[in-house]
């Protein structure tokens, strides 16, 4: 748990070098708000570290500067764009290549490469295809794995405190491990030790202290210490050993239940690009899933009354039956808990895209090559957009118009990331599953805080009790 939080502190800001460092941007601020380097060397880092997170000075840059800012990450510009309508302007030519598979590729020390449009477009296709064919194969394991939570929880007594993050973490690792790589993770031991490895990647990756970060990452400190580059190349190593055996055990055979990787070997990849978006898919479903899981579950204990509305949907589609793949598309509000747990919690508060040519924003010209932020973590708590932002109102989707503006978001529609999509559906068979047995509690006194990074959880343990409904 600890290993996958240390990741996610330093995640955000690294990555965001990374794309720097691969894409020397211009030093022309273009006329552009903002403000100017605090520092010659590491330009705005220090103001970063200040305000806490990346997402947290955007907030306060925005609120001072407007939806259209920049400022400075080492030598080099990068524009921060803070409002739905100045999003709607922002040309991107290279929109069939997912940034984030671009930048954890680089903190990989994969090819960070994409392509060319077609194969981006064909990429999208098998991993669009892999998630589904995964979930449709695969839910009866995900009904079982729910289950075995709840039967957990049903085992409490009421007065025992849940270490909510932790379970979440368990159940997503679990649900990505088989539904991504099969039976080889059936056996819990084996889960453990990929987790294991995954923290183990993360830490020593890029585990330098935030004022390290940025030039950490580009001055290269990771090849001059020998003890951590080689602990981060051991974990990186076991853990492609195993995706290896498990690609060359799936290739020209067919299996009963298909995983993500079966799509993925049933393309006209090669096994290393199989195995780097095996490993790519994995970090990243498990983390956005274990996280959306978290905050849903934190969201319903607070407002008893969208709980209890919830509940009633469940119970209205499923009765006494069984939890289905057909009935589970029916539940509208559950959807919509879900799309304003991401938007509450603010749960990716900041993407990326490169400038690949010269373009315009309002009146401001945004030099080629410059690394331009989505605020989204801003856009999602605008007044403007969203009234009363920061209450917790699923039925504001009931509106047609806010279901496409978080679409274009990229939380919903043709826009959502598979890792996204695969978290939308594991946490929905979830929350059936647990609310239609449980009543979901809070802890009287706890306040929970938040922390921002590449995606936003708590800065402490989650704690709820649980009590039966029946």
């Amino acid at each position: 748990m600890l290993d996958f939080a240390i990741f996610a502190v330093t995640f955000l800001l690294a990555l965001v070098g990374a794309v720097l460092y691969l894409y020397p941007a211009s030093r022309q601020a273009a006329g552009i708000p903002g403000i100017t380097p605090t520092e010659e060397k590491d330009g705005n880092l220090p103001d970063i570290v200040n305000s806490g997170s990346l997402h947290e000075f955007l907030v306060n840059l925005h609120e001072r500067y407007g939806p259209v800012v920049s400022f400075w990450f080492g030598r080099r510009l990068v524009v921060s764009l803070g409002t739905v309508d100045v999003l709607k302007q922002h040309i991107n030519p290279n929109k069939t290549s997912d940034p984030f598979e671009t930048m954890l590729k680089s903190l990989l020390r994969y090819q960070s490469d994409s392509g060319n449009v077609s194969e981006n477009l064909m990429r999208k296709k098998l991993y669009e295809n892999g998630v589904t064919n995964s979930l449709q194969s695969n839910f009866a394991l995900l009904l079982k794995l729910s289950e075995e939570l709840l039967d957990k929880w049903l085992s409490y007594p009421e007065s025992q405190h849940v270490p909510l993050c932790q379970h979440m973490l368990g159940f997503a690792m679990k649900s990505v491990t088989q539904m991504t790589m099969g039976s080889t993770f059936e056996d819990e031991q084996e889960v453990i030790r990929f987790q294991k490895n995954h923290g183990t990647v993360n830490v020593f990756s890029y585990f330098q202290v935030w004022s390290e970060i940025g030039k950490g990452f580009l001055d290269g400190s990771l090849d001059k210490s020998t003890t951590r580059k080689k602990q981060y190349e051991d974990a990186l190593m076991q853990l492609e050993s195993i995706l290896k055996k498990i690609i060359k055990e799936r290739k020209g055979r067919n299996f009963s239940e298909h995983i993500f990787i079966d799509s993925l070997v049933q393309g006209d990849l090669n096994d290393q690009q199989i195995l780097e978006d095996s490993m790519i898919f994995s970090l990243a479903s498990c983390i956005i899933t274990a996280k959306l899981c978290t905050w849903a579950v934190c969201f319903l204990t607070t407002y008893e009354e969208v709980q209890k509305k919830l509940y009633e949907e469940i119970d209205q589609i499923f009765g006494k039956g069984p939890v289905t793949p057909e009935k589970i598309e029916e539940l509208r509000y559950c959807r919509q808990v879900l799309c304003e747990t991401v938007r509450t919690a603010r749960l990716t508060p900041v993407s990326a895209r490169l400038q690949d040519i010269e373009g315009k924003i309002d009146k401001f010209i945004i030099p080629r090559e410059t690394l331009v932020l989505y605020a989204l973590g801003v856009v999602l708590q605008d007044p403007s957009t969203w009234p009363s932002p920061y209450k917790f109102d699923p039925e504001r989707f009931d509106d047609e118009s806010v279901m496409k503006t978080f679409s274009l978001l990229g939380f919903s529609g043709t826009q959502e990331c598979p890792e996204l999509r695969f978290a939308y559906m594991v946490t929905t068979v979830l929350l059936s599953v647990l609310v239609r047995r449980l009543h979901l509690l809070s802890v009287e006194g706890q306040v929970i805080e938040t922390k921002y990074e590449l995606v936003t959880s708590s800065k402490e343990e989650a704690w709820i009790t649980v009590s039966k409904r029946y």
